[in-house]
């Protein structure tokens, strides 16, 4: 099958006249009154998803849509909409000796593929923020999301539709693999590809891709409690941190605990058991919740527990001899995405803080809060773990670019 007609199509949406910022915030906010007012249909066939799918796959509950997630996706929307824009503004103005007056402003990257997997929910963040910045966006979302993907994409197409804005503005490609390859080698057509999704995913587009990427990374997250770690605030974080939702990049993975606190392991632990999560622990850690910790839920670590991303009900425990042993174990292990310090000490959270290699660290708070939304984006377009353009959640800015605008009156350079 021949893309291009989906590519063509996207470059001509984009050449089209720049809609006015209140035209795309009533469009924001029509999509986000129309998934509501039609989330029974996309239920409907994201329950045609779900039948295809084990539930017992860490997949499943990213796969999963309810009435009340629908409802926070939609206030996303809203919240993008109400944000203001970056395009235009200015970064910087310099008035040469010339006379010739540069400035730095904000533009669109352009035309932006996403590739994703069993997250529908990418498919409405995705839109509102390209729709808000001014970019085109073509999705590739996995095979099984394929229905939910399709209904989301009509609705955002009817109120396009609607308000006569051209719908390749936003362009959902057939689900088979060709579509991926073909965006892959997309070059002239699409700015930036973006993955969503596992280390598999990520690391098979930017090992393949002709188009430039920005890697949203997975999330090998840890949380160290200190030696000077505050034991209510520690079982409340790491039970947060791990429990809230098991299949998203912030959730924990591995617990680096001082040797000096591990008497304390079982209570930092209590809520784990109640929730019923595996832990796999190293020796230490496992003499100290041997005797608290239910058998059938506790194991012995092997190497491969650390520097692992679970998505489940399942975490690590690493015991360290002191603060710089769980420094050097978090940069050896890390994905760089989110790291935490459970801690007291004010000089050990601010190296930990200034020293940790990740795109968000946290000092007595739980992981959970690496997201869009929670950091007054809106919403993201996912969470980038490299250092080039963007780092951290992506909302607006993270998806502008700038260029250079010259204003004179007949000056030419002499050589």
């Amino acid at each position: 099958m021949n893309y291009n007609s989906y590519f063509e199509n996207a470059l001509i949406a984009g050449r089209k006249a720049t809609l006015a910022p209140a035209l795309i915030n009533q469009v924001l906010n029509d999509v986000a009154a129309e998934a509501i007012a039609q989330t029974p249909y996309i239920l409907a066939e994201n329950q045609k998803d779900l039948d295809l799918m084990n539930p017992e796959d860490p997949k499943y509950d990213r796969l999963k849509l309810t009435a009340a997630r629908i409802e926070a996706i939609a206030g996303d929307m809203v919240s993008v909409a109400n944000l203001d824009s970056p395009l235009g503004n200015q970064l910087s103005e310099t008035h040469r000796p010339n006379g010739l007056s540069i400035t730095k402003v904000r533009v669109p990257l352009g035309v932006i593929g996403v590739i994703y997997e069993a997250r529908p929910n990418v498919t409405f963040d995705v839109f509102a923020l390209c729709f808000k910045t001014g970019n085109i966006s073509i999705l590739k979302g996995g095979s099984d999301a394929d229905h939910s993907n399709r209904a989301i994409i009509s609705v955002i197409h009817q109120v396009l539709t609607k308000h006569h804005i051209d719908v390749n503005v936003v362009t959902l490609l057939p689900a088979e693999r060709e579509a991926t390859a073909a965006l892959l080698s997309a070059i002239g057509y699409v700015d930036v590809l973006i993955p969503r999704g596992s280390q598999s995913l990520i690391n098979f587009v930017r090992d393949n891709s002709k188009v430039p990427v920005i890697e949203t990374g997975a999330g090998i997250v840890h949380t160290y409690f200190d030696l000077s770690g505050d034991l209510a605030k520690g079982a409340e974080i790491i039970a947060n941190a791990k429990t809230r939702r098991v299949s998203v990049c912030n959730a924990l993975d591995c617990l680096v605990i001082h040797a000096g606190r591990l008497a304390d392991l079982p209570q930092l632990a209590s809520v784990l058991k109640e929730k019923q999560v595996e832990i796999f622990a190293d020796e230490d850690a496992y003499q100290a919740l041997k005797n608290d910790y239910p058998e059938n839920l506790l194991h012995h670590a092997t190497p491969e527990h650390f520097g692992t991303e679970f998505l489940s009900m399942k975490m690590a425990v690493k015991t360290v001899a002191d603060f710089n042993e769980a420094l050097v174990y978090i940069a050896t292990n890390s994905s760089k995405h989110s790291e935490a310090i459970i801690s007291e000490d004010a000089e050990n959270i601010a190296t930990f803080l200034n020293d940790v290699d990740a795109a968000a660290v946290y000092a007595n708070v739980s992981t959970a809060f690496t997201d869009g939304a929670q950091f007054g984006l809106g919403a993201e377009i996912g969470i980038s773990t490299q250092k080039l353009h963007a780092r951290g959640p992506m909302g607006l800015e993270e998806l502008t670019s700038y260029k250079w605008v010259v204003r004179g009156d007949g000056q030419v350079r002499n050589p």
